[in-house]
């Protein structure tokens, strides 16, 4: 990172635990330097609304110089069918876009957040971060996502223990429309069962049957809340309320993917 920071830098910034820990290490080593670091904010439709505040609130803590760039990837990343490889379409249109913001800044180093972890899943869009020439830290220094959280705690990094937020368009199976409307009630029907307590939640969407996503040691707990959750997801419209007996389990609708090959 002392390295790195000799110049100025952008950081591809959600304001999640992996890219929390690597803005402020980017900062860290910039101070010495004299070099200033960007955290760059992409704002889009498949994210749950709220976060660039939050992501805002993060990076002013940091030091960092905050960005936000407003793009809508259904429009224009070629994925309204939620293609197979949709994760490459959309990383490559939105890693454009932040390499074009960063030549209107002067900016020629760009850092992203990929942990070793992620090295060993299903992540098409990885390949772009190559292509591009975008530098993966984390990664290169084989750290994984419990060592981000367990360092970032030591640095007293507020969102080293925030839960993976990927884009809504995982919660539907490969083939079908996206729409806003459909990740809309995604994003409502998770919020309501995140705020019962519980920590990672996802819904994952079948036409009208939704399949809940809890950590199983959870499953006693959610039981007791199951009417509330039902009740409420009944009135987001879906008909069918289904609870995974596999717990919660990042990247469910890729196993799909996984059969075909």
């Amino acid at each position: 990172m002392q390295k790195l920071a000799k110049k100025d830098l952008a950081v591809a910034f959600s304001g999640g635990a992996d890219s929390s820990l690597l803005l402020k290490l980017a900062v860290d080593a910039a101070s010495a330097c004299g070099s200033t670091v960007y955290g760059i904010f992409m704002h889009t439709m498949l994210h749950p609304a709220g976060e660039a505040e939050e992501a805002g609130r993060l990076a002013e803590e940091t030091g960092a110089r905050f960005r936000v760039i407003s793009v809508d990837e259904l429009e224009r990343a070629g994925i309204l069918d939620n293609p197979t490889d949709r994760c490459y379409r959309c990383k490559k249109y939105l890693f454009e876009r932040l390499l074009q913001e960063c030549r209107e800044l002067g900016v020629s180093i760009v850092l992203e957040g990929t942990n070793e972890d992620d090295l060993h899943v299903y992540r098409p869009g990885l390949r772009v971060v190559k292509e591009l020439g975008i530098i993966s830290p984390l990664a290169d220094a084989g750290f994984t996502k419990e060592e981000v959280r367990r360092l970032g705690t030591e640095l007293g990094i507020a969102a080293s223990h925030k839960p993976a937020s990927p884009c809504l368009a995982t919660r539907f199976p490969y083939g079908v429309r996206l729409s806003y409307e459909a990740m809309r009630k995604v994003e409502q029907g998770e919020r309501f069962i995140r705020e019962q307590g519980f920590y990672n939640v996802r819904l994952r969407v079948h036409g009208n049957i939704v399949r809940i996503e809890v950590d199983t040691k959870e499953f006693p707990d959610f039981m007791k809340e199951r009417e509330a959750a039902v009740s409420y997801l009944k009135e987001l419209g879906y008909r069918y309320i289904t609870l995974d007996l596999e717990g919660f389990r990042s990247g469910s609708m890729d196993d799909s993917v996984k059969d075909a090959k």
